[in-house]
């Protein structure tokens, strides 16, 4: 679903320019109160992670409101390897709605979020092989350089550096931010950096020790506070803040219940100066750090003393004075940071509602953006003087309590496309340019400037130009403008796996964003030989209104023999691009172009597995796979399950996790499994072993229980240990070919400690560890089978991994 995507007031940024896509400023009195509060405290933490989700919402809650320091989580990855739980968004896509997800947790605890280019590959055992896929030098520039930005006190990490940290990702981020506390010191470290800031040593570096994970620090040289306070301000206490933020992380399933009361963090010192008694001993947060400040320390404390929470308009004037005593000091960090702070309190206390809006949701590329500025002043006796709008001189006194609307037309821009996916990526790390470091989304997204004249203060809001609509449940709600290619493709399936001889067809739509008559040709292009495709050129009419033309393509194996192609469309020397959109009420509404192609690949396959039911669990992309190699797919209702519905089907499939999330598993298990006996086939994906609604579901009498073992290499060697199981050998013949070409890992969550009556016929591990059999299970029962497997099948298939195809057709084959 679309989503009102931020508070009004984006204007009203707490940020250091890096986006406007931060938290944007309340405007409610016991804000504004905050605020001016915060004006009071100069300081600054970074917590510093690897994924989203690992950050300590409380503690960032507790930092940003109670000690009122600015208060940054730097989060080297978008989440893009883990799982979906709300959807079958996976990789990338996965990655985009972590990103907004973590922007909304920020907006809870009061915290700003921001990003280095390392990409989530999937779990890592080691830091040593995360460095390998991330460039750990890149990402250490990264950091240094927000290091240096942010120019913050305390550095905290979330994770040890080495193997209590659990995953590889978490150790290099202790690493890293290790490296960088000492690198942004040192002027000999990414001199260029030196051009735009300086550099910064933080007060110290510690480790934010945890109970979980085996992450408990050393007693002798550990730091506790209290963070349970209450703040009365918030009507909240930061257990309950902290709740509200984490539960935003709903792909991951992190629904988190408030706590009230004492709540003691501790901590353990890693570099820089100890602190015994306070994360902030030693460190001055008040304006004597900033020479000839006194007399801001003093009107901030008149300001306070004087504030009424019924007319904060009358703040405006000693805002003011503020606000010009500061512009006297020496130009710094502090500096710049205050004034924008008190442009922002100023702004509130007025009461300025500010929108940008566009009459259509998308525009194309290389056409200007007609839109229109709403400005209402809504507290009384304030002088507003409107000054300009981007490069249009308006010079206008603005009315009290009256919508005041200004025209406008933006210049022609480029395609709003996530700055991280412009261009392609590696297995680690997103291309990212140095104008973009640390964003949490694009700051060049199509914006007005408006220009406004308060007390003596010129001020300066950034809108993001928006699209305003009604939705008859929701209410009002507001997107971000979309520019988007002049032509798109949307193509129906992502991989294309053809026997050699075999043809396919492929259906393409594609369609003309400029909603006028136009006539292009698209010339389609293979990338390897061995397939042939009709017709290779395509000419599109779009004629009469029509905006959707439909194509359909003959794809055929000729003799591709292992060799993958890839299928794409170009128009004038460029690939054409598709549309995807990313919908969950949760988060905004996201929406990239990458480039619109499919990939052929080889494949041979004796496929009898004609009709399956399957039971979803977290999102995947499974059914669709199976659809693709011949399989009819029924997704299954648990409330429908009956014997006589199990009939239909030559086996039934459950999705990973299912077990997990249904809860009405558990009361159908025994249908299930006389469907076993009677001859079906059942497969279950893997499922983790917290929060399963049914703990014993295994057929009795052979249990097994699941762990936390994975095989994290995705061409890690897998050994047959039974090769004569018909498993591997009907209906197709599976060889260690089979295992080439897998993406991101082999498995995860394996089984162990396995009754005997299971067959285990592979074993797999990664490099210098054990080999594990708990990566597919097979119990033949009755007249049929069950299959439990955790082997990443979720992966594979969508990705079109022609033997894991191979290898699952074999698991729900009845055998001979």
């Amino acid at each position: 679903m679309r989503r009102y995507i931020f508070c009004i007031l984006l204007a009203f940024l707490f940020t250091n320019h890096f986006s406007f896509a931060q938290s944007a400023f309340s405007s409610s009195s016991s804000n504004i109160q905050l605020q001016i509060e915060r004006l009071n405290v100069l300081g600054s933490v970074l917590y510093f992670a690897a994924h989203p989700d690992d950050e300590n919402t409380k503690l960032i809650s507790y930092l940003a409101s109670e000690r009122k320091v600015r208060t940054a989580y730097l989060s080297l990855t978008r989440g893009d390897g883990g799982q979906n739980l709300i959807g079958t968004e996976q990789g990338i896509e996965l990655g985009l709605i972590r990103t907004q997800e973590l922007l909304q947790a920020r907006k809870v605890d009061g915290g700003e979020q921001y990003f280095s280019s390392a990409f989530d590959f999937g779990f890592s055992k080691t830091y040593d092989e995360t460095f390998k896929f991330w460039q750990k030098q890149a990402v250490l520039r990264e950091a240094v350089w927000l290091i240096r930005k942010l120019q913050p006190d305390v550095i905290i990490t979330r994770f040890p550096p080495d193997e209590r940290g659990g995953h590889g990702h978490h150790q290099a981020s202790a690493i890293l931010a290790h490296e960088a506390f000492i690198a942004a010191a040192d002027p000999k470290m990414f001199p260029e950096q030196l051009a735009e800031v300086k550099t910064w040593q933080a007060k110290r570096l510690l480790w934010n020790t945890a109970s979980f994970m085996r992450l408990q620090g050393d007693d002798s040289n550990r730091l506790r506070i209290d963070i349970g306070q209450y703040n009365p301000l918030l009507g909240k206490s930061y257990g309950e803040l902290s709740a509200v933020s984490r539960s935003q992380h709903k792909s991951q399933g992190f629904g988190t219940a408030s706590t009230n009361g004492v709540s003691l963090e501790t901590f353990e010192n890693v570099d820089g100066s100890i602190a015994t008694e306070d994360l902030f001993d030693g460190i001055d947060l008040s304006w004597k750090r900033v020479p000839r400040s006194e007399s801001i320390q003093l009107a901030i404390q008149k300001l306070l003393s004087s504030f009424d929470a019924n007319k904060p308009q009358l703040a405006i004037t000693q805002l003011a004075k503020i606000w010009h005593e500061i512009q006297k000091l020496e130009d710094s960090y502090w500096k710049e940071r205050k004034s924008k702070e008190v442009e922002n309190i100023i702004l509130a206390c007025a009461g300025i509602k500010i929108e940008s809006l566009s009459p259509r949701l998308r525009v194309v590329d290389g056409q200007p953006i007609a839109f229109q500025t709403e400005v209402v002043v809504r507290n009384p006796d304030v002088h507003v003087e409107l000054l300009r709008i981007n490069d249009t001189e308006i010079k206008q006194a603005l009315p009290t309590n009256e919508v005041t609307t200004f025209e406008q037309v933006l210049p022609p821009t480029a395609i709003t496309q996530p700055y991280w996916l412009r261009k392609p990526h590696t297995l680690g790390k997103f291309d990212v340019g140095p104008e973009n470091f640390g964003y949490p989304m694009n700051p060049d997204l199509p914006a007005a400037h408006i220009h406004l004249k308060i007390a003596e203060v010129p001020l300066v809001i950034q809108t993001p130009i928006q699209y305003r609509y009604v939705d008859p449940v929701r209410g009002e709600l507001h997107e971000y403008v979309e520019v988007a290619p002049v032509i798109t493709a949307a193509i129906d399936v992502n991989n294309l796996l053809v026997q050699q001889g075999e043809r396919k067809t492929l259906h393409v739509a594609f369609q003309n964003q400029r909603n006028t008559d136009y006539e292009v040709q698209v010339d389609v292009h293979l990338s390897s030989r061995g397939w042939k495709i009709s017709p290779q050129r395509l000419t599109l009419s779009f004629a009469g209104g029509q905006d959707i033309l439909s194509k359909t393509l003959e794809i055929t194996n000729v003799n591709a023999e292992q060799e993958e192609a890839i299928l794409s469309f170009v128009v004038d020397e460029k690939k054409l691009k598709g549309i995807r959109e990313i919908t969950h009420n949760h988060i905004p509404r996201q929406t990239w172009f990458p480039d619109a192609e499919v990939k052929l690949n080889p494949i041979t396959l004796v496929n009898p597995v004609k009709r399956v039911g399957y039971v979803m669990g977290a999102g995947d992309l499974v059914p669709e796979a199976l659809r693709n190699i011949g399989t009819a797919v029924d997704i299954l209702n648990i409330t429908e399950i009956s014997s006589g519905v199990l009939q239909r089907y030559d086996a039934v499939v459950f999705g990973v996790r299912a077990l997990n999330m249904n809860t009405r598993i558990t009361q159908k298990l025994p249908l299930i499994y006389d469907y076993i006996q009677e001859g079906g086939v059942v497969l279950m994906q893997y499922n983790v072993n917290s929060r399963l609604q049914e703990e014993h579901f295994s057929p009795k009498p052979a249990p097994f229980t699941i762990t936390r073992t994975r095989v994290t290499e995705e061409d890690a060697k897998v050994t047959f240990t039974d090769p004569n199981d018909p498993a591997l050998n009907y209906p197709n013949k599976i060889t260690s070919k089979d295992f080439d070409g897998w993406v991101q890992e082999r498995g995860l969550y394996f089984a162990e400690n396995i009754d005997p009556r299971y067959q285990t016929p592979l074993a797999m591990g990664d490099k210098n560890e054990p080999s594990h059999a708990g990566s597919l299970l097979i119990y033949r029962m009755g007249k049929g089978k069950f299959v439990y497997t955790s082997l990443s099948f979720f992966r594979q298939l969508p990705a079109g991994v022609p033997g894991a195809n191979r290898l699952f057709v074999n698991l729900l084959a009845k055998e001979k």
